[in-house]
């Protein structure tokens, strides 16, 4: 099969076209021919290798964690799907392997696609949506409550935004000006323009920030919050509950530990509760996320769907930052 590659860790380096052998599925696992797989910012970070002390790969290296195709192949033990299903995936990051045209997968990681919508839209779903859905039932997200999603226009804030309104809470975002019909369609009750205004002025007394930015933003985003308030955080730093979770050795514990230590110092001050969010991939969470788009509650966002020869520019599409939504590579 046709796959996009790396041999190494670099932010500048390519991604290589190749031919790499079809995976043989395991007794629980199904063969999914790939439609279509969308790109997200941990691509271009794992690329670079910014996990690579906690994730470590074998070379050579195939990206991608979203998938929507078709079963064509279910092993021995498989019981929820049967060839021909049309699915939905966010591989488990163990495996990875989106960028290709085939790809084995955990029957437990897959969920059957929402009816209403294209491959294209599927493909977009699933990291974000899992990220949200993780995030908000971290955070007992309930009606009434008040929440701070950053950057309302991509990939987790248009998803972000839908699922808080779809719970009942109140939505604060901040996007650009001319994303501010976008992000209010999608159901923010208040848009701030993060290029003229600052937020931290803006804000007070909010129940939870959903952080996908910098040190800086988070900084600010934990005094707009109530006392005992949270933030959870999808861009860092790292706590060490992380570090149990992945079952890291005591010197990355200590490295996550000085990461969070100022964040974890000022929650502390500001008596609000900081943790990290590295999401998991889970089926069944995700076939939940399906019947909220299949009722019309969630729709996917989408800015530009690349052709699989166009993988590289797909990434670098991502990574300018500019993207409203998802991006999505037509692979079939």
């Amino acid at each position: 099969m046709k796959a996009f590659t790396i041999q190494r860790y670099s932010k500048t380096d390519h991604l290589e076209m190749a031919d790499v052998p079809t995976q043989i599925i395991k007794e629980d696992e199904v063969l999914v021919e790939i439609h279509s797989a969308s790109v997200n910012q941990l691509d271009n970070k794992l690329k670079s290798g910014e996990f690579k002390m906690m994730l470590p790969y074998k070379f050579p290296l195939i990206l991608g964690h979203d998938v929507a195709g078709i079963v064509i192949k279910v092993g021995s033990k498989v019981t929820k799907f049967k060839v021909g299903d049309e699915i939905f995936s966010r591989l488990p990051d163990f495996q990875i392997g989106a960028f290709a045209e085939y790809v084995a997968i955990n029957e437990n990681f897959v969920a059957p696609k929402p009816k209403n919508i294209s491959m294209e839209e599927a493909a977009s779903v699933p990291l974000v949506g899992l990220t949200v859905w993780q995030a908000f039932e971290k955070a007992n997200l309930k009606k009434g409550q008040k929440v701070f999603i950053q950057a309302g226009s991509g990939g987790v804030g248009t998803f972000a935004i839908q699922l808080a309104k779809h719970l009942g809470a109140f939505v604060a975002t901040t996007t650009s000006e001319k994303n501010f019909e976008l992000v209010k369609d999608l159901g923010a009750g208040l848009v701030i323009d993060y290029k003229t205004q600052d937020f931290e002025n803006m804000l007070t007394d909010y129940d939870l920030v959903l952080n996908s930015q910098d040190q800086k933003t988070l900084e600010k985003s934990i005094r707009i919050l109530k006392p005992g308030g949270k933030v959870i955080s999808i861009s860092g730093p790292p706590d060490v509950d992380f570090a149990k979770k992945l079952g890291l050795n005591f010197f990355l514990k200590a490295v996550m530990f000085l990461l969070s230590f100022q964040t974890k110092k000022l929650a502390k001050k500001q008596n609000v509760d900081y943790s990290f969010l590295f999401m998991e991939a889970n089926g069944n969470q995700l076939n939940e996320i399906s019947k909220l788009i299949e009722s019309g509650i969630i729709k996917p966002t989408i800015d530009k769907i690349f052709p699989f020869e166009q993988t590289n520019d797909a990434l670098n599409y991502v990574d300018s930052g500019r993207a409203k939504g998802k991006v999505t590579i037509k692979i079939k």
